[in-house]
């Protein structure tokens, strides 16, 4: 599971992909996950049998499954939303691993520079989710991947997905592409160096040394060349960068942007957008979005069409941005970004919930109040802020929440 998985925890394209006969709800109402795991243990073997699994995994394995109290307990708990974008990259963006990176780069050159020609992918974007994922495949995960994902398949919130899931690592294990020995990672079934949900292993494991397994653990060749395909498989455009950082105008008008939207880059430019230090955006022809992690008064990026690319990885900004961020500073590119204040954000997630509770009673559609800044929460925002003479930038500032008299620090 990635550094940034708190607010998706799995890959999130991998959810309408290979899929088995589609599971019902394995867990009652009011059931919990003790008393309900025998039953779910033999709905588990049905769906199994019914997919045409071998009696290795519907009777040794099955047999084998034991509930996890702590995979519940963690996909329970809800993320603060209190560290700032600049907390966040901080962390991630660390000397070590920027430095961990680039020995890593120069390490596995040869292998790296021939995935690169193969799949168009240059290296170093394969090397920053590497260290995003696993710190470079020092911390894989350490929990039974079968349990974690049993315990979830056989918990209400998520069942069909999670079940789903189960049963793709069992096609795999059938297909003795992985080794029961081997499985161990996340609490929600992601597993070694790059941290892949069983689904997209299936789909885009390689194996990259030709041994006839997809060792993601222990084969670097298997898991960065795995690495590669998906994000070539998942719309990778060679040759064009993912993003930029930019600057603003004084008094941009924010009112011809709409965010998490794509525009013309000559849209941008119109606009008053430039590259640092007042430089010219270039003319070619592609679409950008603009980024304002911090709002107004943070930093600013012009991302194009690869950086959805990295939202198809982890569906997360902060994450895409930092995977940019970190791969750009591999080769010395800083973005400006290396004294900006690092302080928490003044709300949290129960202060952003309440905002989006008062959004909604106003008649914004911001879906289910949640605490998570997200497209519908920007676009709500933003809207807000226009028709109340704030400035738009669709972020949860100090102004936003005074103007709806909700205090701060309680």
């Amino acid at each position: 599971m990635t550094l940034a998985r708190q607010q998706h925890p799995i890959r999130s394209f991998a959810l309408s992909l290979l899929l088995l006969p589609a599971s019902t709800l394995l867990y009652a109402e009011d059931e919990t996950l003790d008393d309900s795991f025998e039953q779910c243990r033999e709905v588990l073997r049905g769906e199994a049998k019914e997919a045409g699994f071998s009696a290795k995994i519907t009777q040794d394995v099955i047999n084998q499954l034991k509930p996890l109290e702590r995979v519940i307990k963690l996909d329970r708990k809800q993320p603060e939303f209190t560290e700032s974008f600049a907390g966040y990259i901080s962390k991630r963006l660390s000397p070590y691993r920027i430095e961990k990176g680039q020995q890593m780069l120069k390490a596995h050159g040869p292998l790296l520079a021939k995935l690169s020609k193969t799949y168009g992918v240059p290296e170093r974007y394969i090397v920053a989710f590497w260290g995003l994922e696993t710190n470079y495949g020092s911390h894989k995960g350490s929990i039974d991947t079968l349990n974690a994902l049993a315990s979830l398949a056989c918990d209400k919130r998520r069942s069909r997905y999670f079940t789903q899931e189960l049963l793709n690592l069992f096609s795999l294990i059938d297909s003795q592409q992985v080794e029961l020995d081997q499985l161990q990672g996340s609490w929600a079934g992601a597993m070694g160096h790059m941290q892949f949900m069983p689904t997209t292993l299936k789909t885009y494991g390689v194996d990259g040394d030709n041994d006839g397994k997809l060792d993601i653990w222990g084969s670097l060749p298997d898991a960065l060349t795995s690495a590669a395909n998906f994000l070539k498989s998942i719309g990778w455009n060679e040759g064009e960068i993912w993003g930029r950082s930019v600057e603003l105008p004084k008094d941009f008008a924010f009112e011809q942007v709409n965010f998490d939207t794509r525009y013309p880059l000559s849209h941008f430019k119109k606009l008053g957008i430039t590259k640092r230090f007042n430089r010219p955006l270039p003319d070619y022809d592609t679409e950008a979005q603009l980024i304002l992690p911090s709002g107004h008064s943070g930093p600013a990026f012009l991302v194009y069409g690869n950086f959805s690319v990295f939202m198809k990885w982890n569906y997360s900004q902060n994450y895409a941005l930092a995977v940019g961020l970190l791969a750009d500073r591999f080769i010395g590119i800083t973005h400006g970004l290396e004294d900006i204040d690092t302080s928490p954000h003044p709300f949290t997630n129960e202060h952003l919930k309440a905002l989006q509770t008062e959004l909604l009673a106003l008649g914004y559609d911001i879906g289910t109040p949640d605490g998570i800044w997200g497209p519908k929460t920007r676009t709500a925002l933003q809207n807000y802020q226009q028709k109340n003479g704030l400035i738009a930038d669709g972020f949860p500032n100090e102004s936003v929440f005074k103007k709806l008299n909700i205090a701060l620090g309680q």
